[in-house]
């Protein structure tokens, strides 16, 4: 929702300053100009990266219409699982515990936690993790290791999307300055004619130059910069997950572990001490 109230201040902003400085939208529909740049920052983007790449990009540029989901709530939720699980790991037996991992979907612990459960890869990275705990006997270090290498990788990954959007967005000014030479070539082909056509050539090959830029600097660059914070965002509660179950192969009581987990969260989002305790300790709903 804020996306699209900040695009619609950007539009605001720059054809309304324009309008009250004497200019006529007219001016600015330069189809042919449009075609240029647009058509251009298309096939840069076909160049650049393989299909696969570019179909999960659009979805992950679709992604920021709804906004940042990792919420105290779903925080707290979280906190809830991990608790919930480890006291499954502590007090029920391996059996009773595998039953949990090995089918998240069908487990009274995670239907409680429904974001969890369509969130694929964290679910993943939690169930998987609990897995080679339980039969390998992993050392804390090693499992916090493995842990971190997932999450460099999962970011990595995220940050290829990014990365190519900001290229784009750099590329953007150097395509608005080729739409308005190639207008500026259509002018000088005129250069006999009346001065009113020449002015209008010149405006409208300006037009590519202010587009290029106003592509660059208002959408494409702050898009890039929303999808940096989400994966950031994503990257965090892969972290929140990681100390959790860290703490708990140290052999700390899952009230302690998830306190690990809780004070990696950012303020923004971090559930206090007492939410933490009347939300997820006071109502833990293990069972067998």
């Amino acid at each position: 929702m804020f996306v699209l109230v900040g695009v619609a201040v950007v539009f605001l902003g720059v054809l309304g300053g324009f309008v009250l400085h004497g200019g006529p939208l007219g001016v600015l529909l330069q189809w042919s100009e449009f075609l240029i740049i647009g058509g251009a920052g298309l096939g840069s983007l076909l160049i650049g990266m393989p299909p696969r790449m570019l179909k999960q990009m659009l979805g992950n540029i679709g992604s920021i219409l709804k906004g940042d989901p990792y919420t105290k709530q779903e925080y707290l939720n979280l906190l809830k699982t991990l608790y919930d699980l480890f006291q499954v790991a502590r007090r029920d037996g391996v059996i009773v515990f595998e039953t949990h991992i090995e089918n998240p979907e069908s487990s009274n612990i995670f239907s409680g936690n429904p974001f969890l459960l369509i969130n694929h890869h964290a679910l993943q990275y939690l169930c998987d993790t609990m897995k080679i705990w339980r039969i390998s006997g992993i050392a804390p270090y090693d499992l916090e290791a493995l842990l971190d290498a997932d999450i460099e990788t999962h970011h990595a990954g995220s940050a290829r999307f990014t990365g190519l959007l900001q290229k784009l967005s750099d590329s953007l000014p150097g395509l608005g300055i080729v739409a308005a030479v190639l207008g500026i070539v259509v002018t000088m082909q005129a250069i006999n004619g009346p001065a009113e056509e020449i002015g209008e050539k010149v405006a409208a090959a300006l037009v590519g130059t202010f587009l290029g830029v106003l592509l660059c600097y208002g959408f494409v660059s702050p898009v890039a910069s929303h999808l940096e914070l989400l994966s950031q965002s994503e990257t965090r509660y892969l972290e929140c997950i990681k100390s959790g179950v860290v703490a708990f192969a140290k052999g700390n009581a899952p009230a302690i572990a998830v306190e690990f987990a809780r004070r990696v969260i950012y303020e923004e989002s971090r559930p206090t001490f007492s939410e933490l305790e009347q939300t997820v300790l006071s109502k833990g709903t293990a069972e067998k």
